[in-house]
């Protein structure tokens, strides 16, 4: 079984033992016996303060739902909303009173899942503060393979804040090591190791429970599809948001689900089965309306590739219903698209080039991206 840093921190005591401790968290920063890590760090050190990303400490807030400052239920500690309406950033003064910050969220390795953001802006304050900062590490659950483009420079928002691909293959600790160490930072950052994982591993192989880290990512097989499917919230088709398989399903008012689930078995993608499928969302896109599209059934996680799923599925939406399939437009006038902030640079999904030359694209930003995390990983 793999023991995250939150397993291991008898190793390491001496890291949080007698200092003011703030800790970032969400519902999936539990121990291996499901216990809270807010629970844990109260009972044990001295915790100070909690600092909530997008869906709150304890889980409670829907996506894209504004965190607001609030008191903790079960212990007391003040939270701190790091998702308010006017910003997602730490601020330096939410520092003070604290001598070092913990992180521990379970993630999922997708540049747009955005609990990363969080951690990048929480490493940019304690850079400017001096603070020291703690990262519980865990597993990834989609292991070391990375898939998808680079995020371009001057593209980085809240979906896409550091230049790594979009399955990116490292842990949370990595990736914080990566960012350190490319920004030249010299704030005290220490890494509390998991035991016992490797980067050849998915999220089943680790003996653990699945937790999910957030409601749209209800299990292992959502996480697994996700990098592919994210993408289909630039446009105009549901994701699936609004049903009990979010990502997992993709469809429209104007999918015929028997057609298009036909054309994609036809693709013979790896590690990939399509099947019809038929909802009515009760929340998000297309909410009330009846539905079709395809349910993706993963038939081999390793073999399985889901940005290249994603993005040949889109492209087949794109070919089979040309008059319907749209991009959303952004959300602000003269602002980025959806699928920009997701792609990370300009839309080249829309037709101006082929899926060829889109994929190529993308496997060579991730063989790039695949040499230069080498030298962050911390597992074998």
């Amino acid at each position: 079984m793999v023991r995250n840093g939150i397993d291991c921190l008898e190793k390491q005591d001496d890291l949080l033992r007698g200092k003011r401790l703030g800790l970032i968290t969400s519902v999936s920063g539990v121990n291996r016996s499901l216990r809270s890590t807010i629970d844990l760090l109260h009972e044990k050190y001295r915790l100070t303060a909690l600092f909530a990303p997008e869906h709150g400490v304890r889980g409670n807030v829907e996506a894209g739902g504004i965190v607001e400052d609030d008191t903790d239920g079960a212990t007391g500690i003040p939270v701190y909303s790091l998702y308010r309406k006017d910003s997602k950033q730490m601020r330096e003064e939410m520092l003070e009173g604290i001598d070092a910050l913990v992180y521990d969220i379970q993630d999922l390795g997708v540049r747009y899942y955005t609990f990363i953001s969080t951690m990048y802006y929480a490493m940019q304050a304690c850079e400017k503060t001096g603070t020291e900062m703690i990262v519980l590490d865990r597993q990834n659950p989609l292991g070391g393979k990375v898939e998808g483009n680079l995020l371009k420079k001057g593209w980085e928002s809240f979906v896409g804040i550091w230049p790594v691909c979009m399955r990116y293959g490292l842990t949370a600790g990595e990736l914080a090591g990566m960012i350190y160490g490319e920004s030249g930072w010299h704030f005290p950052l220490s890494v509390i190791r998991a035991e016992g994982w490797r980067h050849d591993m998915l999220f089943p192989e680790t003996g653990n429970l699945w937790v999910m880290p957030s409601m749209g990512i209800p299990r292992f097989e959502t996480a697994l599809v996700y990098p592919g499917t994210c993408l289909f919230e630039g446009t105009n088709l549901s994701e699936g948001r609004g049903t009990t398989a979010p990502f997992e399903m993709i469809g429209a008012p104007y999918v015929n689900g028997r057609e298009l689930s036909e054309f994609m078995n036809g693709q013979k993608l790896p590690g990939v089965l399509f099947r019809p499928v038929y909802f009515t969302p009760y929340a998000s896109k297309h909410r009330g309306e009846f539905c079709q599209g395809v349910f993706l059934h993963v038939t081999d996680p390793a073999e399985y590739r889901s940005v290249d799923t994603g993005v040949t599925l889109l492209f087949a939406l794109r070919r089979l219903y040309p008059e319907d399939f749209a991009f959303l437009p952004p959300v602000r006038e003269g602002g980025r698209s959806g699928i920009e902030l997701l792609l990370g640079g300009e839309n080249c999904l829309d037709g101006s080039a082929s899926l060829e030359q889109v994929l190529s694209g993308f496997y060579r930003d991730s063989v790039e991206f695949e040499k230069r995390k080498k030298q962050y990983h911390l597992y074998g």
